[in-house]
């Protein structure tokens, strides 16, 4: 597949909460057979992980969202940024930083639009190596994210000492809320720890308005799931930005003082 170029990138759209503005998207690999069939990411992932051949796909993936992004961004107007998720594979590997780097120059995006996210349990398997690696990354100038946050099993200790920006709320506690109180108080608990670290927080899976209220009144920043659009296609999401009346956060959020560090 990668020889034959049969990778491909979806976009799943991250919506500002307080205005409903698109304000970046999480790039996703999928895979286009010649023949037209798309293989689920659900058979072929693990395979990759498995065999060592997640590096260079996952350098693939960095180079074509950065490339992409760069696309987006050329007028200057916008700011929109692009994450991609590294594997723990890759990120384990130590041309990791040299990798981001040549994906950021080859277009010249401002790697502030480059947001990495790592997942819980990938930063939790070996935290010191793991805060040695994201303070590498930082310093290039991306952003970073810990993924399907409340999953694993974080130290507090630890997470206070993360150089990250945000926190991703797992799509298992999104998808019950408001009905599910245990969710609910998780939800809540998650949103409030990050604000208190002042880190920023993406809730994943949101579908529908219900849930979307909720993690408004939260004061949650940002949202993506299937009730504002499924992962397209580049041409799709480019057709997304252009169409006009994309707002779909109305309501007032509660304020809260932005950080002065991040």
């Amino acid at each position: 597949a990668l020889e034959r170029g049969e990778f491909l990138l979806h976009y799943q759209p991250i919506i500002a909460m307080a205005g409903g503005e698109i304000v970046g998207a999480e790039a996703l690999v999928r895979w286009r057979r010649e023949s037209g069939q798309m293989v689920s990411p659900m058979d072929f992932i693990s395979i990759a992980e498995e065999s060592g051949l997640i590096v260079p796909i996952g350098a693939w993936v960095l180079k074509a969202a950065a490339a992409r992004a760069r696309e987006w961004n050329v007028d200057g107007r916008r700011q929109l940024s692009v994450a991609v998720n590294l594997s723990a594979r890759q990120f384990r590997d130590p041309n990791l930083v040299e990798m981001v780097r040549q994906a950021l120059a080859e277009p010249g995006l401002a790697p502030r639009l480059l947001h990495i996210e790592i997942t819980e349990s990938t930063v939790m398997h070996n935290a010191e190596e793991a805060i040695a690696a994201l303070l590498a990354l930082r310093e290039i100038g991306v952003r970073i994210s810990v993924d399907d946050f409340g999953t694993g099993y974080s130290s507090l200790s630890y997470l206070k000492r993360l150089p990250v920006n945000h926190l991703k709320v797992d799509r298992s506690f999104v998808k019950d809320i408001p009905g599910d109180s245990d969710n609910v108080a998780i939800t809540r608990a998650v949103i409030e720890l990050a604000h208190s670290l002042e880190l920023e927080v993406v809730a994943e899976g949101v579908e529908t308005d219900a849930q979307r209220k909720f993690l408004l009144d939260q004061g949650c920043d940002y949202a993506q799931g299937y009730l504002f659009s499924q992962p397209i296609e580049a041409e799709a999401f480019a057709a997304l930005l252009a169409a006009p009346g994309k707002a779909v956060a109305q309501a007032k959020p509660r304020r809260r003082q932005p950080s002065p560090k991040r």
